[in-house]
């Protein structure tokens, strides 16, 4: 990613796009980031912030609709993709339309980027697309996949594709955190299983797994970031020390670990100082020095996931985050 440039994030008024428009805004100074979004309320709340601030353009479409793309990709140098339908019980009620945003969206997306000539695309993706078990994540395995597969598509146009995969978002709305702490005065709060276990991610690392992602790629990486995890029971001692608990069970579709790199993975899987890159295993990618650099291949069969994580985060370091932390968390 280049100071001057152009960049379109789909999803953009989410809670990525919160943090990562000023964060781009200082570091990059880019010279247009347009939002580009279904929700005319979101876009108009959000537009408050950025008041007087003529590099920041908003957008509404859907990447649904391909004409629209095509219409908010002119002169974009760069695109950042967390348009997705994500919670998990919406899309398994809503099957058809958890797919027509999350796979169809995105052949949309790779094909408008493609002929409109940008320079590279970095989709966003989830724990829930290593070994899926709910509808969400089939679908963003499948969309994971297309857009690794997007490299070979892209010819002579030279798009380049990756893809950043990370788990809990720490701040973000609608998780454990910011759940538990809006409900800590009720008297109890609700765990699915005592054995659970979840990565610890904030949102300015997300940020910085992106940034990374453009000015590290090849086309068709799939990076993930080292990052911490904590038992469910730790995260609601922190954030409500004073609050008992009730085993619920698990939902549907819900894991008991999260996982980002499967056994299957770890043929083409390299490790980094701070974070791994699953590499491609179409058009002997898998093992291209280009796209290796200086990693180490893990050993055959490694898998991360948040129970076998070699880092761990303590009560007392979430409860100095929440502290810090306290009147930006669920904001956005």
């Amino acid at each position: 990613m280049r100071s001057n440039s152009t960049i379109l994030i789909t999803g953009g008024t989410g809670s990525f796009g919160h943090k990562f428009i000023p964060m781009t805004l200082e570091k990059y100074n880019p010279k247009k980031i347009i939002i580009f979004s279904r929700d005319e309320m979101k876009q108009w709340e959000m537009a408050k912030l950025f008041e007087g601030d003529e590099r920041v353009r908003f957008f509404i479409g859907d990447v649904r609709d391909k004409e629209r793309l095509y219409r908010a990709l002119d002169g974009v140098d760069y695109v950042v993709h967390a348009a997705a339908t994500k919670i998990v019980p919406t899309a398994e009620y809503n099957p058809f339309e958890c797919v027509k945003t999350n796979v169809q969206g995105a052949m949309n997306l790779i094909d408008a980027c493609i002929d409109k000539g940008v320079k590279g695309v970095v989709a966003l993706s989830t724990d829930k697309a290593s070994s899926p078990v709910n509808l969400y994540g089939a679908t963003k395995l499948t969309s994971d996949k297309l857009f690794v597969a997007g490299n070979a598509y892209s010819g002579q146009h030279n798009t380049k594709f990756s893809v950043v995969r990370y788990g809990n978002v720490m701040a973000s709305r609608g998780s454990v955190i910011p759940f538990f702490l809006s409900i800590k005065d009720k008297g109890q709060i609700p765990i699915t299983d005592e054995r659970m276990t979840r990565f610890m991610i904030t949102l300015e690392q997300g940020v910085e797994l992106v940034w990374h992602a453009f000015n590290d790629m090849e086309g068709g990486e799939i990076y993930v970031k080292k990052i911490p995890s904590m038992n469910i029971m730790d995260v609601a001692k922190a954030v409500a020390p004073d609050t008992e608990t009730k085993v619920v069970g698990i939902r549907p579709g819900e894991k008991l670990h999260e996982q980002m790199i499967g056994a299957e993975d770890s043929y083409y899987t390299y490790e980094y100082p701070e974070h791994f890159k699953i590499l491609p295993t179409i058009n002997n990618w898998g093992h291209s020095p280009e796209r290796v650099k200086d990693g180490k291949l893990v050993p055959e069969g490694f898998v991360y996931s948040s129970d076998n994580n070699k880092e761990w985060m303590s009560v007392e370091e979430l409860q100095g985050w929440v502290e810090k932390n306290k009147n930006k968390i669920g904001k956005i």
